[in-house]
């Protein structure tokens, strides 16, 4: 799963894409799978894969998640990238 995510955070929108990092940093977080949030992504999920993405890239952001919350201008995802994995077959299947 890959997402691109226009966010401005106030100075002007701007495009992160997440990666494999992001996606498992969000799931030792909210003690999730990525299948979950495929299902229902809330905007937390969202600004939350923006956050750890920006601090990926070294792009300013504040120290704590929520100071960065505060900061959301506008943010929308523009781009995803789902790759699906087609798993073995299994007994029952």
């Amino acid at each position: 799963m890959q997402l691109t995510i226009r966010i401005d955070v106030g100075g002007g929108p701007q495009d992160i894409t997440t990666n494999l990092w992001a996606i498992v940093q969000w799931e030792r977080k909210y003690k999730t799978k990525a299948s979950a949030m495929a299902q229902a992504a809330g905007m937390e999920d969202i600004a939350y894969l923006a956050y750890v993405s920006m601090q990926a890239a070294k792009m300013t952001v504040p120290s704590e998640f929520d100071k960065f919350l505060q900061k959301i201008v506008t943010m929308e995802v523009v781009s995803s990238d789902d790759r699906p994995t087609h798993g073995e077959p299994t007994d029952d299947n």
